[in-house]
């Protein structure tokens, strides 16, 4: 039988299940994973904030968005490879830290709403102490109760479906509009550009779609909470690391910095020969 420790401040992680032989081939993995993520949306910040030709609308949406993904992907790294290192016993985080966690997960991963998600969870009474899952979202701290969370449930659930009709809603309308103006136009730079610029959007939305309703749905089969947990893992980590190679490396304004850079260097010993 369960041991329940009503409205305990100190909540352990059950974090991700690695036999001993994995822990440091797992830790360094993701380790890279976060290092190269952070490297390549910190590189592209730097270099539109340096590059005065970069200084235009779209370019400041990239930079924006490289600055979020950064913060998205530091609020659970840092915490996750850390405990990956201690034993299960040790993986502790305090309630009001968890929330926080959650409300920054909320907030990336849903931008609105999140305030009444979240007041929602808080409301109820906590009898368990074990977080089910690698980093603190929603589902996993108002799993915390023995309470009913059928209200929860319906919001959360009721909201999904909401934000993903209007989203793709939004996606569909404004897909059919560029694609009449396309048909209609003989500009065929234009349609050139608009295509390119409409798939890349599309696989960046798809990807995000994809991995966050994998998420959601994982976390009502808790027979499944090991893939859940990984695919938690790849929510944060993968979007924010295509983000940057997607929008920012096909760029030309950019390739062609990235080249100047890369080829002024390697020709200025020559040169001085």
């Amino acid at each position: 039988m369960e041991n329940y420790t009503y409205n305990s401040y100190t909540l352990q992680m059950e974090g991700l299940n690695i036999t001993k032989d994995y822990i440091y081939p797992v830790f360094f993995l993701l380790l890279i994973l976060y290092i190269v993520s952070m490297v390549m949306n910190i590189g592209i910040s730097v270099l539109i904030f340096i590059d005065k030709n970069l200084h235009q609308p779209m370019y400041l949406i990239f930079c924006n968005l490289s600055l979020s993904d950064v913060i998205w992907i530091t609020r659970v790294f840092p915490r996750l490879l850390a405990d990956i290192l201690l034993p299960p016993s040790e993986r502790l985080i305090t309630y009001y830290g968890c929330v926080v966690q959650a409300f920054l997960t909320q907030f990336f991963g849903t931008t609105s709403h999140t305030v009444l998600m979240i007041g929602l969870t808080v409301r109820l009474n906590r009898c368990r102490t074990m977080i089910m899952n690698p980093y603190c979202d929603n589902a996993s701290l108002f799993k915390l109760s023995c309470e009913s969370v059928l209200i929860n449930n319906i919001y959360g659930l009721t909201f999904t479906v909401v934000l993903l009709t209007a989203s793709i809603g939004s996606i569909v309308f404004t897909y059919t509009k560029i694609t009449v103006v396309c048909m209609t136009s003989k500009n065929k730079s234009l349609n050139s550009k608009a295509l390119k610029t409409c798939s890349t959007h599309l696989v960046v939305y798809l990807i995000m779609l994809i991995s966050g309703f994998v998420v959601i749905i994982l976390h009502r089969f808790p027979q499944y909470s090991e893939y859940r947990k990984l695919s938690a893992i790849m929510f944060t980590i993968v979007p924010s690391s295509l983000n940057t190679i997607i929008y920012g490396v096909q760029s030309k304004e950019i390739r062609k910095f990235l080249y100047e850079i890369f080829t002024s260097k390697t020709c200025s010993p020559l040169c001085q020969k």
